[in-house]
């Protein structure tokens, strides 16, 4: 299979915490053992500050749920090993991964910000699909 068949349309979320999220997956046809129930996924994000002042990602909240409701909860500490901060108007992209049980699933969470002078906020991040590309027509 070619990458691009294996890649989902980006998904787009902006809200009034002033940071606007971008998500983008693709299924991970090589790491995947579907025999085994193992469907491998990589997702990447970037992350734009439309505010005025420059923000630091403290900490991530993943909701990752398989099509079978198994529903996985993950907090940590900023992202790949980063809590970066990001300038206004500029944008923070990285990419991970996840591996669920079923051809299908989802996530959603959060990240929490915090701005220079100690303001604290949760900056969400809408729903997204994990799905193997037979499943999206």
């Amino acid at each position: 299979m070619s990458t691009e068949s294996n890649s989902l349309p980006e998904n787009v979320a902006e809200n009034d915490s002033g940071i606007k999220i971008t998500t983008r997956t693709k299924y991970l046809e090589m790491q995947s053992d579907p025999a085994s129930n193992s469907y491998a996924f990589s997702y990447t994000i970037t992350i734009r500050n439309n505010r005025a002042e420059p923000v630091r990602l403290l900490n991530r909240h993943w909701i990752i749920t398989d099509q079978n409701n198994k529903v996985e909860e993950v907090r940590g500490k900023g992202v790949v090993g980063q809590q970066p901060v990001i300038q206004p108007e500029a944008t923070f992209e990285y990419s991970s991964g996840t591996i669920i049980a079923t051809e299908i699933g989802d996530m959603s969470g959060s990240y929490t910000m915090e701005t220079m002078t100690g303001e604290q906020f949760e900056a969400p991040v809408p729903l997204f699909v994990l799905a193997i590309p037979s499943m999206i027509h």
